[in-house]
């Protein structure tokens, strides 16, 4: 799997959040890809609240497989990308929630 719009992205190092945002964006171009994440976010929440009211730490587990779940066959299957989570994955899980929020109050079309 490539990153077509930017060969050089995978070996690309970013400084700050602000300049790999953009980044993550072109990631995600394809709206089904957007959306299994929009969902799996939803999921990682739910999973968390449930662990917070059981006290059951295989809820943590859950939310872990369900977001990177529903994100993974994003790329893979629709946008056809490695995701950025292998190459960059604090600033990548950081993407998903900045990009779940600007999905939420509509800066990002779903």
């Amino acid at each position: 799997m490539s990153d077509e719009h930017d060969p050089g992205a995978a070996s690309r190092t970013f400084e700050r959040f602000a300049d790999f945002y953009p980044f993550y964006l072109g990631e995600h171009r394809n709206p089904t890809c957007r959306r299994l994440h929009f969902v799996g976010s939803w999921g990682v929440i739910a999973f968390l609240v449930t662990f917070a009211v059981t006290g059951n730490a295989w809820w943590l587990l859950a939310a872990v497989f369900c977001g990177y779940a529903f994100a993974w066959i994003g790329h893979f299957f629709f946008e056809k990308n490695r995701p950025a989570t292998f190459r960059h994955p604090l600033y990548s899980l950081m993407g998903d929630w900045v990009m779940f929020r600007d999905i939420c109050v509509g800066r990002i079309k779903l």
